[in-house]
């Protein structure tokens, strides 16, 4: 998509936040510390950790993102809150005339994704979607060493993440989650990043205690067909069934291997084990606030386009599509 090289926008910029958990308090911390930038007002779904949240930061509460996203004063907004209200947040902001930054996923639905980058486009406005783990030393580290091993063939991705007791949030929640592949876009996109386009997708998935609207442990696996040739697999489980984290990252090339598990890297030829050091993951949410201001006040490109992530997620929403029939899925 064509994108301005500048943006009209005052100093200090005034960022409207909605969300008040983990990511929003590390973008919050970044504005705060950033000069060029203010944080003015931030939408919570609880009111007491809402306001608590304001006084820290110095910024207005608001109970609702609608009044947030109406503010005459407010250029940016940054969605950091439950996936399944990202679509709407940012349509209506959009619509407000503010520049848009949303974690990922951009919504849940892949064609509303679509009318959102279109909607952008032509009001000439910001709107970014976040995706730090190809900033990340893993990330990094791949693509560096990738040349190493050839023509890669096949790929295996996994994160286990054990939680006993689950917990009741809406991360467990897929109404409001989404899709455990598309509200978890970053498996899917470091793959989409690394290796291209995908020819077909296959996935299958298991929920545990899905008696209430909360589950309590969700297993979901696919096979991704890349019209490189290479396949891929790529797993994503969280809950109480599992109890041994991982996060092993393996791709096999016709000249060596790329095995990484965790922080811990090595470049595999024959006999030959070469150590990788694997950069560190902290820090990624306030490197990535602060390219956002240098786009918007200084022209600078972003790191990731928005063709990219809506790609990511066609390939997740294929898989959903393939889990739910019990077809593979070709992407065309």
């Amino acid at each position: 998509m064509n994108v301005p090289a500048h943006f009209s926008v005052t100093r200090p910029l005034k960022v409207g936040l909605v969300g008040t958990g983990y990511a929003a308090k590390l973008r919050a911390e970044t504005l705060q510390s950033d000069s060029r930038s203010h944080l003015v007002a931030v939408a919570g779904h609880t009111p007491q950790k809402t306001q608590s949240f304001c006084q820290t930061f110095q910024a207005e509460a608001f109970s609702d993102w609608q009044q947030l996203v109406e503010l005459s004063h407010v250029d940016l907004v940054i969605v950091s809150t439950v996936n399944s209200e990202h679509g709407a947040i940012a349509r209506a902001a959009l619509d407000a005339g503010k520049h848009v930054v949303v974690e990922y996923p951009l919504s849940l639905n892949p064609t509303e994704a679509e009318q959102l980058i279109a909607l952008a486009q032509s009001k000439g406005q910001l709107l970014h979607v976040e995706h730090i783990e190809l900033l990340g030393g893993l990330h990094q580290a791949i693509r560096q060493y990738l040349p190493e091993i050839g023509t890669a063939f096949y790929a295996r991705y996994s994160t286990i993440n054990p939680q006993r007791p689950a917990p009741r949030k809406w991360t467990y929640n897929q109404a409001l989650f989404g899709f455990p592949f598309s509200g978890a876009l970053s498996r899917i996109h470091r793959l989409t990043d690394l290796f291209g386009t995908v020819k077909s997708v296959s996935c299958q998935t298991r929920f545990w205690g899905r008696e209430s609207e909360f589950y309590t442990a969700c297993l979901c696996t696919a096979q991704l067909r890349f019209t490189s040739g290479l396949v891929a697999e790529v797993t994503y489980c969280k809950g109480e069934t599992f109890w041994q984290a991982a996060r092993p990252f393996e791709i096999y090339g016709e000249q060596g291997s790329l095995i990484f598990d965790g922080d811990r890297g090595q470049l595999v030829r024959g006999e030959e084990t070469t150590p990788i050091e694997v950069g560190s993951r902290r820090g990624l949410f306030a490197k990535e606030t602060t390219m956002v201001l240098d786009r918007l006040l200084e022209g600078k490109p972003l790191y990731v386009t928005l063709d990219a992530s809506l790609y990511s997620l066609k390939v997740a929403d294929a898989a959903r599509r393939s889990a739910e029939t019990g077809q593979t899925i070709d992407i065309l």
